[in-house]
């Protein structure tokens, strides 16, 4: 589109429902400018063009803000099962990245040295507490709720596996995975509603992120019935808590990982021929690292991921596609 002696400049704003253009010190031969009809932004039509989710410093920061957008610096976390495997992966990818971290495990030497690691980098707090247990999830609200005034991302990741052939599975061992699972990652979730709030705006929600598993996707190898079905159960729970939360706003999704280095994985992994025969089925062609699920996090909690809600994301190499692509 061509317009004849007008002379402008253009400022792209993101704004919530779409991008505008707004004129910014433009002029024209008919005297004209070109902010004429340019509407301010209504967050209720979707209408307009203010309401700028970049704030003044990224508008001015001479890259459009790109250099912040997956920033998490300043802000505080809750990281559930953070001692080990995948929880101390994610715990030490958002403290290394600026955020203060609050971890939990239910043993607390394990949770203890694992802070005090991590706190070599950044700001890592001890929380020990067995969330499924009666006073677990108080425990821990009441530290950060005596520390913080806002809580800016949830990662639900302590969880719980079993195994066992089909007709030895023990029934109770889908009452404890269901605790664990399901219904300490929804409890706790609930709960920190309050500091979530407090945190959200529509430039930066809060966040939750749910750590599903692949075999909640697709049929697992192994049997592992009650770990399989609660997962999938994680993972349409962050759907419905997703629609319940947005308008908050706060976004929910949940990291459907492979295999990691991990203590529920180490019965395979830990013996390097059988690793070797995992790593093979995955098309990538390796097991998972500290990066690729710690990285996952921050992009969800991140200017990056803001406008990502209710979605399972595989970090498996493409574990999942080759599983269903051979039937399973």
């Amino acid at each position: 589109m061509r317009f004849s002696g007008v002379r402008c400049r253009f400022l792209l704003l993101s704004i919530r429902g779409g991008m505008a253009h707004r004129g910014d010190g433009g002029s024209a031969q008919n005297g004209g400018s070109c902010d004429e009809g340019w509407r301010a932004y209504d967050p209720v039509s979707g209408i307009g063009g203010e309401g700028a989710l970049m704030s003044a410093s990224e508008e001015t920061s001479g890259d459009g803000g790109i250099s912040s957008l997956f920033s998490v610096s300043g802000k505080v976390a809750v990281v559930t099962g953070g001692s080990r495997g995948i929880g101390a992966m994610i715990a030490s990818g958002l403290v290394r990245a600026g955020c203060r971290v609050y971890i939990t495990a239910r043993k607390a030497a394990e949770c203890d040295a694992k802070a005090a690691e991590l706190s070599a980098f950044g700001e890592c707090v001890s929380v020990p507490s067995n969330l499924a247990g009666p006073d677990g999830i108080d425990r821990l609200m009441e530290v950060v709720g005596a520390r913080e005034d806002r809580l800016h991302i949830l990662v639900n990741n302590a969880g719980a596996a079993w195994g066992a052939p089909l007709e030895e599975y023990p029934l109770d061992a889908f009452d404890k995975l269901w605790n664990v699972n399901v219904k300490a990652l929804f409890e706790l979730t609930v709960r920190c509603l309050p500091l979530l709030r407090k945190a959200a705006s529509v430039a930066d929600p809060g966040r939750v992120v749910h750590i599903g598993s692949i075999d909640g996707l697709t049929i697992p190898a192994t049997e592992n019935y009650a770990y399989s079905t609660t997962k999938a159960g994680v993972h349409m729970l962050t759907r419905h808590l997703a629609s319940q939360l947005a308008r908050d706003p706060i976004t929910v999704n949940a990291i459907a990982p492979g295999p990691f280095d991990s203590k529920m994985m180490a019965f395979v992994l830990d013996d390097p021929a059988t690793r070797a025969e995992v790593a093979q089925r995955i098309p990538l062609g390796r097991i998972g690292e500290p990066d690729d699920v710690a990285g996952a996090v921050i992009y969800l909690s991140s200017r990056a991921g803001r406008y990502v809600t209710g979605t399972v994301i595989p970090v498996d190499g493409g574990a999942a596609f080759a599983r269903a692509s051979s039937g399973r």
